[in-house]
Formats: C-alpha cells, structure tokens, sequence
C-alpha cells in the first residue's frame, strides 16, 4: 500500500471519528434540552440516558461505515464483562478513597455526614455515575478510540481522545486547565484499560467507581454521604493539594496498568 493511499486512510478515518464524536456532543446538548425544566435530579438521569442510547446508535452506524464489527471496538459484551466491571469499580474506589486520603493528610479539609443522604438519594448518585461512565466510555473508548487504535497505533490514538475527550469538558464549562489536566488525565487512564483489555468493562468500572467514589465523599461539590468542609481561607491551596494529589494517584494506576497488562501495541 502506498503512503498516500495510507495518508488517506487515516485521514478519513479521523474525519468520521470527529464526526462521531460531534455528533455524541449534539445528541447531548439536545438530550438536555429535551429534559430541560424536570426535576433537576431525576433530569440527569434521562438526558445521559438518552444521550447514551443515541451513542450506541451511533456506534453501530458508524462502526459499520468504518467496515468493522461490534466486537472489534469492544463494545459488545462478553464472558468477562461484569467481573471486568467489578474489578475496576474496586480500583476505582480505591482511586477516589487513595486521592481523598492524602487530600486530607495536608489538613485544612474534613469529612462531615451530610444530613440529607436517603437510599433513595444513595441510589440515584449510583445510577447517575453509572449512565454517564457508560455514555463517556461508548463515546470516546470505544468506536473512536478503537478505530483509531487501529489505523495510528495506540498513543497517537490516545493523545487525539485526551484531546477530544478535554474540550467536551470544556464546553461543559470547566476551563482549559481543569480539562486537560483533570478529566484529560483520566482519560489516559481509561483509554489504557480500554486498549489493553479491548473492550469498555473496565473503564465502564473505573470511571463510574471514581466519579462515585469523589460524589460519596463531597469531592464533586454537592454532598454524598459525607460533605468535605475546606477550612476558611484555604480553599486555593486544597484546589492545588486536590490536583497534584490527582496526578499522583491517576499516574501510579496509569504506570501499574501500563506494566500489568503486557500489550505489545503500547
């Protein structure tokens, strides 16, 4: 094949790639019009369901007009999906509670029970997390992620979804830094699981499990079973401890699935 033919390929490849994912953008933003004005709990809940029905949708066609299978991008499930899931929700956890530890070991910041927390409340910050990793993950570590993965190897295909993955949170109102040092890390993280394991389980079970595990202790600025009360006068530096802490445990998971999982493509 020649290298134009190649170039060509890749090109075209990336094009549908960002179609896809402007196109999961949209489903979104329409999904949150279409909730607009319900009850604001319950309202996440449909608008990321129905924003994840259309990106599965979504995938089929294009995974199609991409001349590959369901299976090839990981998104069909398998024999070891839910021990998958399990797997990374445990590391997940240990994720969210191993940040939220040293967090606290720099002081200036305590737990409190939040004395509104129900079952019924409990369960709803479950599904929610649960829609959103599920959405997150089929829009960007499966099709497109994959495809890529394919065609450019595996960390120009990480590097173009930490991209893509960080402005999305962009334009949910984080600014440049919070995205691309925040979410963009995770993205790494996830985009590792998916490419090793090749499928979205784990990464399903990673990133519901730290989005949850964050919500649980009043890392996600509303409370959980817990709220984290920063001491009068801190709040900047517990932002800066917050993110370098980050860094630390997403780099360790990163760098141990890295090692663990031995794929020749990374």
């Amino acid at each position: 094949m020649s290298h134009n033919s190649v170039a060509a390929r890749w090109k075209l490849t990336l094009g549908r790639v960002l179609l896809f994912c402007i196109s999961c953008a949209v489903a979104l933003a329409i999904s949150s019009r279409l909730t607009k004005g319900m009850s604001s709990r319950w309202s996440q809940h449909l608008l990321v369901l129905i924003a994840c029905i259309v990106t599965i949708g979504l995938t089929v066609l294009f995974v199609r007009w991409e001349g590959l299978r369901l299976s090839d991008v990981g998104v069909i499930p398998g024999r070891q999906s839910i021990s998958r899931i399990g797997i990374g929700f445990i590391i997940g956890l240990l994720l969210a509670l191993g940040h939220a530890a040293l967090v606290m070991l720099f002081g200036h910041v305590k737990l409190v029970r939040s004395p509104t927390m129900t079952f019924g409340y409990f369960m709803s910050g479950f599904l929610l997390y649960l829609f959103i990793a599920c959405r997150e993950e089929l829009a960007f570590r499966g099709y497109p992620l994959r495809s890529l993965n394919y065609m450019l190897g595996a960390w120009r295909a990480q590097a173009i979804i930490f991209v893509i993955f960080s402005l999305e949170h962009i334009a949910g109102g984080m600014n440049w830094g919070q995205a691309f040092l925040g979410p963009g890390v995770g993205a790494i993280l996830f985009g590792i699981a998916a490419i090793k394991t090749k499928g979205i389980a784990l990464p399903i079970g990673l990133h519901m499990a730290w989005n949850f595990g964050q919500w649980t202790l009043g890392f996600k600025n509303e409370p959980g079973i817990w709220q984290s009360i920063i001491e009068k006068g801190y709040e900047t530096q517990v932002e800066q401890v917050g993110f370098v802490c980050y860094w630390l445990v997403m780099g360790l998971a990163i760098l141990a699935f890295y090692y663990y999982y031995r794929d020749p493509s990374l």
